[in-house]
């Protein structure tokens, strides 16, 4: 069947160009209803809008920044602003209204932001101060809200059920067999007066009531399921001062005044202004599709909302929330783009768009031969030009069949099944502690061949403490309860000053007191752990800040893996601090601090003395930093450099993370399932190879390598190495990149890359499948993630996989039962047909039997759980078969003998069932079909649980949906057949009668079982 679809009918997992999305809605010729077919699909006349929208703030905002230049050099002619201050704000307690803050910002009016008082004016005017904030007493915040709105952006009113019913009554057949069953009751009335003449026509309605509904429903509750996920996707917090407390909260409920920390990662949560920092660039990109940063400083203070933190920190004053910001807007028509469709729905699409085309042509074709049938017969009967109101009946009886034939035949919920599927995978992932931003995410990571991962906190726990250090020489143990104590008596009193300097002054951590009075660090896990030797060894956060003027801050990023800060520390003396890598600091020093505190040079004995016990400390799995300083004699700038060199060491920690629980025996599951797990780190390569040995993923066979030695190699070196690579320490995130582009293009493999820094964003971008953290990652990591792992665990990433491969399968399971359906349906009504001139099946019956094979058979075999069988088999890798060989050896297989046992009915059903005596042998035989028809669709549905395992029972009942499923459809087939007669031409079935159709139905598990067992294919 695949090879049937063009490439016209490929798209990519992510990223998409919108000529390939936009290509195959375009070959999608026979759809029934539009309205569902692509409700889960991207709207791309949104996503055209939402790209006008950023060119459009590209040009204002380029203007804006020209006109800005130009003001601020006639600023000191200016005359004062017109600005009248509305009652309303006046009398909640501000000077300035949201109107005027709103032109400030977007505007980047700098005019008038000097007219208001510059940035300390709009303080005093929004009511709040750069150290405690805004009050945050509900009746202060609620003046806030009234006057200057609330940080939420416009959303589209979710869909009520009663818009489902609407949408799922757009189905083309549906409306044309709703004509059909109007024409019949007014005929059937007219010719046989009433309820006789109605039950036809009613039979027709009820069907069609039915399958709107149950359709409804299951829609219904799949968009519950997205809207639910929706609001895990937007919980977004940041960092916040109120009331002089630094906490974190949501940022929706930021307002105007609010006093917000940004650093490197974070998304600017609304429009304001530049307080403090340092070294603050932002990314506009997603706002104006600018790709090149914008520095941030107090002569260009302006920050908007939705930009990214690309280096830097700094404190912003919010001024604009919500629908006022450029992003508000932008936002509001982006959520209505909707997500880009999965390549299988888009497969599947194609697959239903072939079967559809076939399933017109037998329609037409059924049609044609028995209205020539009927008219042969009227020829022969000598009555053709004499038609009644039983004729009428019966032509359109013939029409309303073949009208239900393309029902049946359009397997409108292939793609559809796809949606269910999804959803139901993402909402258990969810409660699994992963959060699926993309659709195709999901469906992606079950053909994942290879996965990339971090170290920190993925495959360990990032709970950080110092357990070693080597200061003046001394190597200690710090991991004994006193040591530090100990520590601080043994290492002379000028270098504990200058340590706990280095400590406290070089961090991106905080350490602060909260509404309880208790102390609290505030950073990450490696910072926490520093500021916390820093707190054992008797220092004090607060006074060593206050002490020293902070000149410049260069922050820690993954490219260059050193933090400096530069001090005054006394009138006109100047000191640079720096940490990171210990091999990076310890080549950027030139001297070092000896066991008496003496500042002397770093000579060769003592290089190897340093050198050796990095290799110690790596060795025992830890990560290791060194500190060091230097006094700068010559002055500094702020616009300068911090020197790269002349450093003197201070002394290197080990910092102990230990290896998470369950990682070790999740690589060991990867690897059974065909997933090559490889650790990309920026630490030291002897802690990275200790973990990985810990964790099972460097083996004997397998290489680990620097990043540094990575880059210098050819592209021939690189081909034969990648493979072997099962390591990469002290890489950077293009490193990350480059390996991940070469395993995706060179090799042909599927890629997830974990990543939780700025910096990883290319590489999330670059991969198949990009695995963000919930609780390091940054908001740069996330946005450029599918897959957010909330609880940062390795073995979370495993349940993904392992979901991402349910999805999969499940979806195969369903469209091998669906084909079945569809081959069988048509074959029969087909042959039927032409051999009698007449149908078994009627257009009520086939409309029941649609519902079984599409909306429940979606909802039962769709929704099957996860087993640890699947992580036995191999990746289906990127270019795997979907419709595969086993499948279509089930579906011949089972489609044969239906038709060979339906064909037999008809031929010999009259004498083995002896249905002559009856009244009406035809009706009765017609019924034995329909329910034999229905109850082979039934127990092949159970043998669809598996398509290669004989046991189709195992786990049947950890499946209640499965199970709910079954029970409906055959409590409703005994009410259809025994009291629904006159509606479903349907007659009541004696008990042998009900035992052969089941007994027939059975029948197919043991087929199945010779199929599997006599006829193995390979995939």
């Amino acid at each position: 069947m695949e090879n049937f679809l063009s490439d016209k009918w490929e798209v990519n997992s992510k990223h998409s160009p919108e000529e390939a999305l936009q290509r195959w809605r375009d070959l999608c010729g026979v759809v029934k209803n539009p309205k569902r077919r692509f409700r889960f699909t991207a709207n791309l006349s949104k996503r055209y809008e939402a790209a006008a929208m950023r060119k459009t703030n590209q040009e204002k905002f380029r203007i804006a920044v020209l006109v800005s230049k130009a003001a601020f050099q006639f600023i000191q002619g200016m005359q004062p602003s017109d600005y009248t201050l509305p009652e309303e704000v006046k009398a909640s307690g501000f000077e300035i209204c949201a109107d005027e803050l709103e032109s400030i910002v977007e505007g980047h009016d700098v005019k008038k932001l000097k007219f208001h008082g510059g940035v300390s004016g709009l303080l005093t005017k929004l009511s709040t101060d750069e150290t405690n904030g805004i009050s945050s007493d509900n009746e202060s915040l609620q003046r806030r809200r009234s006057i200057y709105g609330v940080n939420k952006f416009d959303e589209v009113d979710p869909q009520s059920f009663w818009m489902f019913v609407w949408e799922a009554l757009h189905d083309m057949t549906l409306m044309i067999l709703g004509v059909c069953a109007f024409v019949s009751l007014i005929v059937g009335i007219a010719t046989e007066g009433w309820p006789k003449g109605a039950h036809d026509g009613l039979g027709i309605v009820a069907s069609i009531l039915l399958v709107v509904f149950v359709t409804a429903t299951s829609d219904y509750r799949q968009s519950l399921q997205f809207r639910d996920l929706d609001k895990e996707k937007k919980k977004v917090s940041i960092q916040v001062t109120r009331n002089g407390y630094r906490k974190r909260m949501s940022i929706y409920h930021l307002l105007p005044g609010d006093i917000v920390h940004l650093s490197i990662g974070d998304q600017v949560p609304a429009d304001g202004l530049f307080l403090s920092g340092f070294s603050v660039l932002i990314d506009e990109s997603s706002l104006t599709g600018e790709s090149e940063p914008v520095m941030i400083t107090v002569e260009n203070p302006f920050l908007l909302s939705g930009t990214k933190v690309q280096d830097g920190s700094c404190k912003m004053l919010v001024t604009t929330v919500g629908m006022r910001t450029q992003w508000g807007k932008l936002m509001a028509t982006l959520s209505e783009g909707g997500d880009d469709e999965t390549p299988l729905q888009v497969k599947l699409n194609g697959v239903a768009t072939i079967i559809g085309k076939l399933g017109l042509f037998f329609a037409v074709v059924t049609f044609t031969v028995l209205v020539q049938k009927m008219m042969s017969k009227k020829w022969h009967d000598g009555s053709t030009l004499r038609w009644s109101g039983d004729d009428a009946l019966e032509l359109l009886e013939y029409f309303a069949i073949a009208v239900t034939i393309v029902v049946v035949a359009v397997p409108e919920g292939l793609p559809l099944a796809v949606t269910l599927s999804l959803a139901f995978a993402m909402k258990k992932m969810m409660n699994d502690k992963a959060l699926v931003r993309h659709l195709a995410a999901c469906e992606t990571m079950g053909s994942a061949t290879n996965i990339c991962s971090d170290k920190t906190g993925t495959l360990t726990t990032n709970k950080m403490t110092v357990v070693k250090s080597c200061v003046c020489m001394n190597v200690m143990d710090l991991s004994r309860e006193g040591s530090v104590s100990e520590m601080k008596s043994k290492i002379p009193e000028s270098v504990v000053k200058i340590l706990l300097q280095s400590i406290f002054n070089n961090t991106g951590g905080e350490v602060v007191v909260n509404r309880r009075g208790k102390r609290k660090i505030l950073g990450t896990p490696t910072e926490t752990a520093i500021l916390e030797l820093g707190l054992m060894l008797g220092g004090d956060f607060k006074g060593e800040r206050e002490a020293h003027k902070v000149v410049k801050v260069e922050p820690f990023n993954s490219t260059k893996k050193r933090m400096s800060v530069v001090l005054e520390i006394a009138e006109g003396k100047l000191r640079a601090h720096t940490k990171g890598a210990s091999e990076i600091i310890l080549a950027a020093c030139d001297k070092m601090m000896n066991s008496d505190g003496e500042v002397v040079s770093l000579d060769e004995a003592s290089i190897n003395h340093w050198n050796k016990t990095i290799d110690e400390f790596a060795n025992d799995a830890l990560r290791t930093l060194c500190l060091a300083y230097m006094d700068l004699e010559h002055g500094f700038s702020a616009d300068d450099d911090i020197p790269a060199t002349g450093y003197t060491c201070i002394g290197i920690i080990g910092i102990k993370d230990p290896v998470r629980p369950g990682v070790p025996e999740s690589v060991a599951l990867c690897r059974s399932a065909g997933i090559t797990v490889r650790m990309v780190t920026g630490d030291n390569i002897n802690t990275a190879k200790a973990i990985a040995r810990e964790c099972g993923i460097l083996t004997d066979d397998g290489i680990a390598i620097e990043g540094p030695i990575f880059r210098e190699k050819s592209l021939e070196e690189l081909l034969e190495l990648i493979p072997k690579i099962q390591v990469m320490a002290r890489s950077s995130p293009m490193d990350k990149h480059t390996l991940v582009k070469h395993l995706r293009t060179t090799f042909n493999e599927v890629v997830a890359v974990t990543g939780d820094g700025t910096n990883d964003a290319p590489a999330l971008h670059e991969a198949d499948i990009g695995l963000a953290m919930g609780i390091a990652g940054t908001e740069v990591a996330k946005e450029s993630a599918d897959v957010i792992i909330l609880d940062d665990n390795f073995s979370t990433i495993v349940t993904v996989a392992k979901w991402g491969r349910s999805v999969y399968v499940n979806i195969q399971k369903f469209v091998q039962f669906q084909l079945t359906v569809n081959v069988v349906a048509l074959a029969v009504n087909f042959y039927s047909a032409c051999r009698t001139g007449s149908a078994p099946l009627t257009a009520v019956q086939l409309l029941w039997v649609n519902m079984i094979m599409d909306t429940l058979g979606a909802l039962a075999l769709a929704t099957e759980p996860p087993n640890d069988d699947l992580m036995k088999r191999m990746p289906v890798g990127r270019k795997g078969n979907f419709i595969s060989v086993v499948m279509w050896r089930n579906i011949l297989g089972q489609s044969l003998y239906q038709f060979l046992v339906i064909w037999f009915l008809q031929s010999y059903g009259k004498t083995i069932f002896m249905l002559y005596r009856y009244p009406n042998p035809n009706l009765v035989l017609n019924t034995i079909i329909f329910n034999t028809f229905v109850f082979c669709q039934l127990f092949n549905e159970v043998n669809s649980r598996e398509m290669e395992k004989v046991d189709v029972l195992d786990g049947i009942l950890d499946n209640y949906v499965f199970v709910l499923v079954l029970g409906f459809t055959v409590l409703f087939q005994i009410i259809i057949i025994e009291y629904l007669g006159t509606f479903a031409s349907t007659t009541p079935l004696s008990f042998v009668q009900w035992f052969i159709s089941i007994f027939i139905g059975f029948l197919g598990m043991p087929i199945a079982v010779a199929l599997k067992t006599h006829f193995p294919v390979e995939n």
